[in-house]
Parts: structure tokens; sequence; C-alpha cells
């Protein structure tokens, strides 16, 4: 069986600069561990924007279904963290969704 990931999810979300420290310390702790159990690769980024701090956080899937299992239904929906209102600038309202035409390991 291919175990390639065939989808990807992509979700962003910007924090005031002076607390981005914390919030990517929230991210390791409340975010990141449900994906890296059920996903088949994470990342996550982070971007200095002056007085803001952009996260990305994308996760990889065998196929669109093992991703809406995860997301309880429609992948494409914002699955907001418990503390993301105290945190976020704005709430994010969409997650990318898309599907992967190249994936070369160098």
């Amino acid at each position: 069986m291919d175990s390639r990931a065939t989808i990807a999810r992509i979700w962003r979300g910007k924090v005031p600069a002076s607390r981005a420290d914390e919030y990517e310390a929230y991210l390791y702790e409340e975010g990141i561990p449900p994906l890296v159990r059920t996903a088949l690769a994470v990342q996550l980024f982070r971007e200095e924007q002056g007085d803001e701090t952009e996260f990305v956080t994308t996760s990889y899937w065998l196929d669109f279904q093992a991703m809406a299992a995860f997301t309880g239904g429609d992948p494409g929906q914002v699955h907001h963290l418990e503390r993301d209102a105290e945190f976020l600038i704005e709430l994010p309202q969409r997650v990318a969704v898309m599907r992967i035409l190249i994936d070369r390991e160098s």
C-alpha cells in the first residue's frame, strides 16, 4: 500500500509579536500533538512580521477521507483551539485543503 500523502491541510494564524513565544508553546502543547498522532507528517512554520508573528501549520494526509475522519467532517472547517481567541489577532475563517501535485524529497 502506498502511504504517501495526497492532501495537505494548511492553517494560518497571526498573533501579536509580544505573545508569539507563548503561542508557539501553546501550539506545541495543544495543537500539534493530535496532528502528530494522526497525520502522516506535520510542519509548523513561524514568520516574524514586525508587530505580528504568523504561524502556519501544514499537515499531510493519505487522502481526503483520512483527513475528514480526523476533523470529524468537513476538513476545510476551522477547529479553533480553546485559547485561540485569547492569542490570535483574528480567528481564521478557513483552512486550505490542497491536493499535492508534486512530492519530491531531495
